[in-house]
């Protein structure tokens, strides 16, 4: 896994957290993924402060750019790790709709992911449940 400062794990959060409200619920379960994002990364941070401030940046956000320009300067493989959080929040909640879809069609265009990468991370965690 690779290593990303404390920064970038808040800014990437944000980004999680736009992903769990974009279909307007956003769940304990979904906060509880972010978490486990975080804690992945910041072992040693308080999950609850981050997540905190992930969801401020976000409340106060409405670019998307921000957020995906900390994850682009990164190897393919912390891509695919992100892209990973990023589906589970997705499809949690058991339902893809068309905005949660566009969302990360959107996102891997900015990261350069091409979607036949995403649809994989997506089929394996389907797969998975």
């Amino acid at each position: 896994m690779t290593k990303l400062d404390k920064k970038s794990v808040i800014g990437i959060s944000a980004l999680l957290v736009h992903a769990a409200n974009i279909d307007e619920i956003y769940s304990d379960h979904e906060k509880d993924l972010v978490r486990d994002f975080i804690k992945s990364y910041l072992k040693d941070e308080d999950t609850t402060q981050i997540l905190s401030k992930a969801e401020e940046i976000e409340n106060n956000s409405n670019q998307l750019l921000s957020f995906t320009k900390i994850i682009k300067e990164n190897s393919m493989d912390t891509k695919k790790e992100i892209l990973e959080h990023l589906w589970k929040i997705v499809i949690s909640d058991k339902t893809i709709d068309q905005f949660e879809s566009n969302l990360l069609r959107r996102i891997c265009g900015l990261i350069y992911v091409p979607d036949k990468i995403s649809a994989e991370i997506k089929l394996k965690l389907l797969n998975t449940k």
